[in-house]
């Protein structure tokens, strides 16, 4: 919850559209993995440019708000394909996320933050012939927890003198399409 008058207003629910392009690292070691993320939001808005503090007003049109993300992930699978025939896995991931700063106090653009996640996918169309392109197709359920790095309660922005009254929930879900690019497991 958050104030910039007299009167708290609570932060509605975000529905974000990403890209993500990620790298699965194998290792010798058939539990665990790493993988490498570069996310994007291609249809993010908003009404400023943060480097020039140019505004949609002035410019004439909108300001496209779409920093990249890394993340770095440690995956540990505890579910693997050979347990369900190649239609669902699993993994919990240890995550060095580098995104936008969140925090009024963050003395840089960027920020590490640590991240938890638990990734549940699904092979929706392991039915079809394997040579068929869906056939690898998945769709994955994320819980993330966000460890470190997020707004506090007393927090204060100094543009537009909002005041965060508590934390900025640390917990989110996200429902992934997985469409591989290149090469299988």
């Amino acid at each position: 919850m958050s104030t910039s008058g007299s009167e708290p207003e609570r932060p509605g629910r975000e529905t974000v559209f990403e890209t993500v392009f990620a790298l699965d690292i194998p290792t010798r070691l058939p539990r665990l993995r790493f993988t490498l993320e570069a996310i994007v939001a291609p249809f993010g808005r908003t009404d400023e440019n943060p480097f020039t503090r140019r505004t949609t007003e002035d410019l004439g049109g909108d300001v496209r708000d779409n920093p990249v993300q890394i993340e770095a992930e440690i995956n540990l699978v505890w579910l693997t394909g050979k347990h369900t025939g190649e239609w669902v896995e699993s993994h919990f991931d240890i995550v060095d996320q580098f995104s936008p700063a969140k925090r009024p106090t963050d003395r840089s653009i960027y920020t590490h933050k640590l991240n938890f996640e638990l990734d549940t996918s699904v092979a929706i169309f392991r039915w079809l012939p394997e040579r068929h392109w869906l056939h690898r197709v998945e769709l994955e359920g994320s819980l993330d927890y966000v460890a470190t790095g997020l707004p506090r309660a007393g927090d204060e922005v100094p543009t537009g003198g909002e005041r965060f009254l508590d934390e900025a929930s640390p917990w989110s879900f996200s429902i992934v399409f997985v469409i591989p690019i290149i090469g299988g497991r």
